[in-house]
């Protein structure tokens, strides 16, 4: 197969539909979800691809070879897509390494047994994870540092993505290990009288019992529901009263969604890939743009430091980051990994987050996992002052990335402009929940709502079942890679023009990566003899996942690429 992409003409204000400087091609090898996602990234950024997906030149998940001629000479690139990669067990497909890293695991949880997630999961977070190191190096070229090789593999994908559940099970005071379902409790989604299947959501208990009581739930059925609920990113598990699914079935959907609009809770129904009203996702995973306000103005001046014998390619790279919850501090995570200096901007006394369960040593396990070694300024951006603050880590910066709410960046004086005139040529990156596709006042933008409105849910249920949302954090773990992606993209462009971008993704265009691959057959195919994991302590323990995990006062994943000179 052979894909070939042009770089269009830049306008102001543009969505340029490849970002990446023309002069650059890749040549792929093999027959993976990891290697089909990748191909397919990289041809939309705007790289000339020549794919063979046979497979018969590769043992291993994939391999691509990446040739930039935007130098003064060729730099020729080899990345390889492993099955195991440093994991020393003999896995070879996607459902070996979804039982042998914990996949199973987590998306079993729910039904008190390890059951296999039935879409390529891990194929396509490697297959992010792939792009993001080739980019990387590609940046690392540009102030220059040359790396030839690039090496991730599946399992590795699997071990970031379970990597909050690792970090919480390995974490000392961890007291909650999920068993069996309680008896009569179930998980969502719920099911109205007419017979509409439905998520909900609301990070507040008052709108919790308002909405309950709204619907006649007796009071007891509220109270035991709302821990569970208000748990279910950090368990995976959900075991809701009985009471509260038979107070849905008593009322229509129309009736739901008032008493839910009168509480300030949000509803989204849960639709299937085929519905023919499913929700309009994104085209791609991100939206690079130019910015208007700084194409004039002169190029931001570039972080250099003298490169190590086995460089990280983001080293000198400054990113500031204002961000919570799981998408945004994994964007920032996953630059800080390749290399960046990442500022947190946390609220004066910290991120609330730190102080979530389960703890290791004085800091939440989960917090750990996603923002260990970022450096914190404190700033309550509600002020002139702390707004200041802001400005003034960005004049020395190269990225900002937050995730606030729609509107917040312009109300506060930071969205891209601003930032742009502060800073001339800094990429600013916007992680949200559903973007712009759904006006200024969307349902709130979390994992199960978009789960439900953009056919997802359809590719996590199991055979027979219908649309139902994962209860792993999926698409929070996949829209944060997909926006370190596009951060990478973005710093490409500005190397070849000297002007900034603004790059927009959302865990709604993350969907966009399962429903055109997550439908991948490695899955399906009979797994090896490979350990099932049953508690994530198990690989945690295990010598053979040594050189893939780092032990600190938790067990974390470590950084799933090997570069090399």
């Amino acid at each position: 197969m052979s894909v070939s992409h042009c770089v269009g003409a830049e306008m102001p204000g543009s969505t340029a539909p490849n970002p990446l400087p023309a002069g650059i091609s890749v040549t792929a090898d093999g027959s993976s979800t990891a290697l089909t996602v990748a191909v397919d990234h990289l041809a939309r950024l705007g790289c000339e691809v020549a794919a063979d997906t046979s497979g018969s030149a590769t043992e291993g998940a994939g391999t691509l070879v990446t040739t930039s001629t935007t130098g003064a000479e060729p730099h020729v690139l080899t990345c390889a897509i492993d099955w195991a990669g440093p994991v020393a067990l003999p896995l070879a497909s996607e459902a070996d390494v979804q039982a042998a890293c914990g996949i199973a695991h987590v998306h079993g949880r729910r039904y008190g047994r390890p059951v296999p997630l039935p879409l390529d999961y891990a194929g396509a977070v490697t297959g992010v994870l792939a792009v993001t190191g080739v980019l990387a190096a590609l940046h690392a070229a540009t102030l220059g540092t040359r790396i030839r090789g690039v090496r991730t593999s599946v399992a590795q994908g699997a071990l970031l993505a379970v990597g909050q559940y690792l970090a919480a099970a390995t974490a000392a005071d961890d007291e909650h290990h999920p068993g069996a379902p309680t008896p009569g409790a179930a998980p969502p989604p719920f099911t109205s009288a007419d017979g509409v299947r439905f998520e909900l959501e609301t990070l507040d208990a008052e709108p919790w019992l308002r909405f309950w009581t709204a619907l006649g739930a007796e009071p007891p059925a509220i109270r035991e529901g709302w821990p569970p609920f208000q748990h279910r990113y950090a368990t995976a598990v959900c075991p809701l009263p009985a009471a509260l699914h038979r107070a849905t079935a008593r009322s229509p959907y129309h009736a739901i969604r008032t008493a839910a609009a009168g509480t300030g809770i949000s509803v989204v129904r849960v639709r299937g890939a085929g519905d023919t009203a499913v929700l309009a996702v994104p085209q791609d995973p991100w939206a690079v743009t130019a910015l208007p306000a700084d194409r004039d103005a002169a190029p931001g001046r570039a972080h250099v430091v003298p490169a190590p014998p086995v460089p990280l390619p983001l080293a000198g790279l400054v990113v500031v980051e204002s961000t919570t919850r799981v998408q945004g501090p994994l964007a920032g995570h996953v630059l800080a990994l390749l290399g960046a200096r990442v500022i947190r901007v946390e609220p004066p006394g910290g991120d609330p987050m730190r102080g979530t369960a389960p703890t290791a040593g004085d800091c939440s396990a989960r917090f750990l996992a996603l923002n260990h070694g970022k450096e914190v300024v404190e700033a309550d951006l509600r002020t002139p002052g702390g707004r200041r603050t802001v400005c003034e880590l960005v004049r020395d910066a190269d990225v900002f990335l937050h995730n606030w709410a729609p509107g917040k960046a312009a109300a506060r004086g930071l969205d891209a402009a601003d930032l742009a005139r502060v800073r001339p040529g800094l990429v600013h990156a916007w992680a949200s929940g559903w973007g712009e596709a759904l006006g200024p006042t969307p349902p709130i933008g979390t994992e199960y709502l978009v789960q439900a409105g953009s056919g997802v849910a359809e590719l996590t249920a199991r055979p027979g079942e219908p649309p139902t949302p994962f209860l792993m954090t999926l698409l929070d773990v996949l829209g944060g890679l997909v926006c370190a992606e596009g951060v990478l993209a973005a710093l490409l462009a500005r190397a070849a023009t000297g002007h900034g971008r603004q790059v927009v993704t959302s865990l709604l265009s993350a969907a966009t990566v399962l429903t055109a691959h997550g439908r991948g057959t490695t899955s399906r195919r009979r797994a090896l003899p490979v350990p099932c994991c049953t508690d994530l302590v198990e690989p945690a323990a295990d010598p053979r996942f040594g050189a893939a995990l780092i032990r600190r006062t938790c067990v974390l994943p470590d950084a799933p690429w090997e570069f090399t000179a």
